[in-house]
């Protein structure tokens, strides 16, 4: 069956952010996009698999580091009116030309974030550079899974708006973390991209759509759940913390039909096809004898103090849950 055939793939640690996807999430999300890459490609990418895995959170640790950070993850589109993506311009020049650079970066830059990323990654390919290649793929990778999760498209991020907070951890933590075992991960090959501005707004647009079921269908199921059966506590890195229980927690994911797991499908398929295009856009460089020689000792330094800091546990910006 597919899940015995991926099974030692997906042994990654239930290591939990609170930020976007949950550590969980994001690091099996980047470790099976390498899987969509054509045999030209693969070769490197699955060499450094761990390496993409373990590096798909550094932009969320970026954030207790990072003032300038947490906008690149979301894009509060409902702040822009009933039909944002017919008011909000594509191009970031435009767009600041119509709000301003400190009003976008107040709601939001994932689409342009995801462009300035992919155009790091497709001159990293073009130098040949092992380090920088894997340092934008792994955040390439972060910000295009933060762009499939509803509840970065809203200013109602973690419901605290509707009366329903902690629900932005609970969809994309808790649930993949219960179920996403059980998910069917095959999405094919990755596609050239001609587009990347296009797509990142695409991508955006679509995860939109879903918002008002990942609110709605909550809210439904709380009247009805009864109250002493929503929680429950367990330890976790020493605490005690509450969550969601695994009844409450089924009968959303059973809600939401599919959801999580068409989220994260589109999100592995589309990691790798901007990885490729950035290949692609770079020349289709020799990637056969390139290795990855490891961190410099300023690299190192800069992801130890970033460590520290999210160890902390202080978020700089907008906190997600």
């Amino acid at each position: 069956m597919l899940k015995n055939k991926y099974l030692l793939l997906l042994l990654i640690p239930s290591l939990i952010i609170l930020g976007s996807w949950g550590f969980f999430a994001h690091q099996r999300i980047n470790r099976l996009a390498v899987f969509t890459l054509p045999d030209n490609l693969i070769g490197f990418y699955k060499s450094n698999i761990n390496y993409i895995s373990e590096h798909a959170v550094d932009a969320d640790k970026r954030r207790y580091a990072d003032s300038l950070e947490a906008p690149r993850h979301y894009l509060d589109a409902d702040h822009y009116g009933v039909s944002p993506f017919d008011s909000i311009p594509k191009k970031w020049n435009d767009a600041v030309a119509k709000y301003s650079e400190d009003s976008l970066n107040a709601y939001g830059i994932v689409p342009w974030q995801i462009q300035r990323t992919y155009f790091k990654l497709v001159k990293a390919f073009t130098l040949r550079d092992s380090a920088l290649i894997l340092k934008y793929s792994a955040d390439l990778g972060h910000y295009v899974g933060d762009a499939h999760v509803p509840l970065h498209t809203t200013e109602n991020y973690n419901g605290q708006l509707t009366k329903q907070v902690g629900i932005h951890a609970f969809w994309e933590s808790r649930l993949p973390e219960l179920f996403s075992d059980n998910y069917d991960y095959f999405v094919g090959r990755a596609k050239y991209i001609d587009n990347p501005l296009n797509e990142a707004w695409k991508i955006v647009q679509n995860t939109y759509t879903k918002l008002d079921s990942t609110l709605v269908l909550e809210r439904e199921l709380n009247k009805t759940f009864p109250t002493d059966r929503k929680y429950t506590f367990s330890e976790r890195n020493n605490k005690v913390i509450k969550e969601y229980s695994v009844d409450y927690s089924t009968a959303y994911h059973k809600a939401l039909n599919g959801m999580v797991e068409k989220q994260m499908r589109s999100a592995i398929f589309e990691i790798g096809s901007f990885w490729y295009s950035a290949w692609v856009d770079a020349g289709q460089p020799n990637m056969k004898n390139l290795v990855y020689k490891g961190q410099t000792a300023a690299e190192k330094k800069a992801i130890d103090e970033e460590e520290k800091l999210y160890l902390k546990g202080r978020v700089m910006g907008r906190p997600e849950n």
